[in-house]
């Protein structure tokens, strides 16, 4: 008879191996495409907009589950050609942004960080162009982590790539109303080069992902985003370095 060990170990480094993956739990959503392309002004009052297919933001990703009146936040996402169009609407009592240089310590200032990958592979993408994690700050600058011409994976501006803008409400519970048009570009970019950016198409599939940085002045305090992510080591804060725990997208008319 045939010893059983050499299929138990297999079977438990299988196990091991499987247990080490960041996984993301989000069902693949669908986006609709639009012909006319939203005003990018965060006003919100576009055609473009009039369905009610809002997206919550609700899964915790790092620190402490806020009271709806500290942070509470929902999305749409439309797309055409040219980019995927994204409006969130933010509730959110402390808007702060207390460091100036918009490379410094971005995440410990509100902001919101639009997850993409273009071709939906997944994996590590903190030292590469795998896919980004753009931090669209409250002065409208877009920051990402990635390699320089010297190959330095270093915090850079990338604010070619998102054109985005917010608005507060006048009336309570005044709320933020943030439009961004996303350009998606593959793993074939080079920071500083000529670089185009990806034409989309009904059928495609993209990595996405969403969330916020509540920062009620100093530290980020709250982070919550778009669907739930199985942690690794206690860890879920793994959106800005592995691509592989971004939910999925469609494209279609």
């Amino acid at each position: 008879m045939k010893s059983k060990q050499p299929l138990v170990t297999s079977l438990a480094l299988a196990l091991l191996m499987a247990s080490s993956i960041p996984a993301a739990l989000a069902k693949s959503d669908s986006v609709r495409f639009i012909s006319t392309p939203p005003v990018i002004d965060g006003v919100a009052n576009d055609a473009a907009w009039e369905e009610g297919d809002w997206q919550e933001m609700t899964s915790l990703m790092w620190g402490t589950v806020p009271e709806p009146s500290d942070f509470s936040g929902r999305y749409k996402l439309r797309w055409n050609k040219d980019a995927l169009y994204l409006l969130a609407e933010i509730q959110d009592d402390h808007l702060s942004d207390t460091y100036a240089n918009p490379l410094e310590r971005y995440w410990d200032d509100d902001c919101l960080e639009i997850f993409i990958d273009a071709d939906a592979s997944g994996g590590d993408h903190l030292n590469n162009y795998n896919a980004f994690a753009y931090h669209l700050a409250l002065d409208n600058q877009v920051v990402d982590i990635g390699p320089n011409k010297e190959g330095e994976a270093v915090p850079q501006l990338y604010n070619d790539h998102v054109e985005n803008k917010w608005q507060r409400d006048t009336q309570a519970p005044y709320k933020v109303y943030w439009e961004a048009a996303v350009r998606v570009y593959d793993d074939s970019y080079q920071h500083g080069n000529d670089n185009s950016p990806v034409a989309l198409k009904e059928g495609m599939t993209l990595g996405f992902m969403l969330a916020y940085c509540d920062a009620d002045g100093g530290d980020r305090e709250h982070f919550l985003g778009s669907h739930e992510i199985t942690p690794i080591n206690g860890d879920k804060n793994l959106g800005y370095k592995d691509a592989s725990v971004f939910g999925k997208v469609t494209l279609t008319k």
